[in-house]
């Protein structure tokens, strides 16, 4: 099975062992961030450094400025690595060891953006901005979102991309000093406190016959429970509608994957007309349209007529893989549903079980493979990866 390791440009520039480091992994890939938010990351082998703190939301190589002159929203460089261009560095060194390299790109999630441009961020029912979210209803946002992917994703030494937060991104956030966990939020809660009020998403309910006023005292009414401590634990759509009543919610999710699938669909034809052919673009997402992050929600049916396949999150118990892979199995032979697992124990991973996870992702239609994160992981996490996939073949 194909199978493809997450790096970081800065795990391989500097550090003239680690192309080869991979390479023995038996991965045949490497998917590369050229588009990332701001992370605080370990470097267990490097030579020169162990930490790598990534301040804030940046390209990993010199923005085209005849793309972006003029424009309020463009992308920050990055400021933490040497190099002039560490995408390209690092995927020439990798190109090197025989390793396939796609670009990474992290789209709707950058907390200066919304810092510099509040205008930009998700607004919730009680009017609090969520910096680390733009709006992808905003004009401007699509806009810039737009023009980052087709210029991300498509660096010199890429043969394809995988697109992540391409759609909604909304409460849960891996903030510094998170301070959110005194309160159990559940599916429901999560996906009323992500809605958006900003003056479009307002403007987009009332197309779908709502007035939004009405509905943000309604999501605050359906929330008072949760913050009492007496809110529902349960999960899926189901509870949203439980909590919210069945009719609004089903109109704001209208909203919502409306505004997805079109930025999804202009994403992924920018990315297209500025690639060669041939190149694969990819997105993460999850198989439920309501869900919001990094694996944005999507209706299997539509994203496969948009993209070349998705990269599905399937670190977990089997039931986790059964949920998230079941509703791609049997959409086209052609498509590419890579399960991702993690594989740093630290993180949550489980190295020791990924020959058995992966057999159990493809017995439920997996064709391909991705491990997060070659660079973060210590040196027994990968040598055991190394085993598990020398004995997958």
């Amino acid at each position: 099975m194909r199978t493809s390791a997450f790096l970081y440009p800065w795990d391989v520039v500097g550090d003239p062992d680690a192309p080869a480091r991979i390479a023995d992994l038996g991965v045949q890939q490497v998917t590369l961030a050229a588009a990332y938010h701001s992370t605080r990351a370990l470097t267990p082998r490097h030579p020169g450094h162990r930490i790598v703190t990534a301040e804030y939301a940046a390209v990993q190589y010199p923005p085209d400025e005849g793309r972006w002159a003029g424009r309020e929203l463009r992308p920050y460089q990055q400021a933490w690595t040497a190099s002039g261009d560490p995408f390209a560095e690092a995927a020439d060194a990798l190109a090197g060891a025989g390793l396939d390299v796609h670009s990474w790109v992290v789209l709707a999630h950058s907390s200066r953006l919304g810092a510099d441009h509040p205008d930009t961020s998700v607004v919730n029912a009680y009017g609090d901005r969520y910096p680390w979210a733009p709006c992808i209803a905003r004009p401007e946002v699509r806009a810039y979102l737009v023009d980052l992917a087709a210029e991300a994703a498509v660096r010199d030494g890429a043969r394809g991309t995988e697109l992540e937060s391409c759609g909604w991104y909304g409460f849960a956030h891996l903030h510094a000093h998170d301070k959110v966990a005194g309160v159990g939020l559940g599916d429901a809660a999560q996906y009323l406190m992500s809605l958006c009020f900003c003056a479009v998403c307002r403007a987009g309910y009332a197309g779908q016959g709502l007035d939004p006023g009405e509905l943000g005292a309604a999501v605050r009414t359906a929330l008072a429970p949760v913050w009492s401590g007496s809110g529902s634990p349960d999960a899926g759509w189901e509870a949203v509608g439980k909590l919210l009543g069945a009719d609004l919610a089903e109109a704001t999710l209208r909203w919502r994957t409306e505004v997805a699938r079109s930025l999804q669909e202009a994403v992924t034809g920018a990315v297209r007309a500025a690639a060669a052919p041939g190149f694969q673009v990819l997105l993460h997402a999850d198989p439920a349209p309501y869900r919001c992050g990094a694996n944005v929600g999507v209706d299997p049916g539509h994203i496969l007529s948009v993209a070349d396949g998705v990269v599905l999150p399937c670190t977990g118990a089997d039931a986790v893989r059964e949920a998230v892979l079941g509703p791609f199995a049997g959409r086209g032979s052609d498509a590419v549903v890579a399960a991702n697992l993690t594989v740093v124990r630290g993180m949550g991973g489980s190295p020791d079980t990924l020959e058995r996870d992966a057999a159990h992702a493809a017995s439920l239609g997996a064709n391909q493979l991705r491990l997060y994160h070659a660079g973060l992981a210590a040196d027994p996490d990968l040598a055991t990866v190394a085993g598990a996939l020398s004995r997958l073949g």
